[in-house]
């Protein structure tokens, strides 16, 4: 994750549309028919490719007309969690009360 951990979003949405491109056309698909497996416009598919921004819906369109859902694991890994991490809360320490300087109370008269 280092090398992108620079990058600004629009390069980042460049770099997946690269990925995505490659990948469609290691199964030797074209942007014609892989737009309509994933029932989207061919428009839609070469802005994605493109870099030039996208929905999530589309993005997942074509990754399942791709058959590629298994990189949704490695975007967002499924996370567990640690039953025994549970049990040990962290104590919440509270802070003392302070009073409000406005409601203090009027000095004694002796």
């Amino acid at each position: 994750m280092g090398e992108f951990s620079l990058s600004t979003p629009q390069e980042l949405k460049v770099l997946l549309g690269e990925r995505l491109k490659r990948l469609r056309l290691n199964h030797n698909l074209d942007q014609c028919s892989t737009a309509e497996r994933a029932g989207i416009s061919e428009k839609a598919l070469r802005n994605l490719e493109s870099g030039r921004g996208s929905t999530i819906d589309t993005l997942l369109r074509v990754l399942k007309a791709l058959d590629y859902l298994q990189g949704l694991d490695i975007l967002v890994p499924e996370i567990g969690v640690d039953p025994l991490a549970l049990l040990h809360k962290p104590k919440i320490r509270r802070r003392a009360s302070v009073r409000n300087p406005r409601i203090a109370k009027p000095p004694k008269k002796n």
